[in-house]
């Protein structure tokens, strides 16, 4: 992952409501939730719903499918994984030059 597309997804992520979004989203699961229940769910107006969900869809971390007249909303589980791998991609890997160092002082 490019390190724009992992700032710009921590970004989106960076908002209260984005996040609270987010994570209902991730705990349905494959089925995703319509529209109308994540509102009903999270207590906030349409239009708030609408502006916050519009930026998770721009960075690629939800998605959005019409289902007859409903409008369902799944996390991106793959875009998701590819986040949390970019950051413990390199998890410790100068370790033990910190540890050598340490041990010369």
């Amino acid at each position: 992952m490019k390190i724009d597309d992992a700032a710009a997804r921590l970004e989106a992520l960076g908002s209260p409501t984005r996040l609270k979004i987010y994570r209902v989203l991730v705990r349905a699961g494959s089925v995703g939730m319509p529209v109308g229940r994540l509102q009903e769910r999270l207590k906030i107006p349409a239009s708030t719903l609408s502006h916050h969900v519009k930026a998770l869809v721009s960075v690629g971390l939800i998605t959005q499918v019409r289902e007859g007249t409903t409008l369902v909303c799944h996390a991106e589980y793959d875009t998701m994984r590819g986040l949390v791998d970019f950051l413990v991609d390199e998890c410790c890997v100068d370790e033990n030059q910190c540890k050598e160092t340490q041990t010369a002082a």
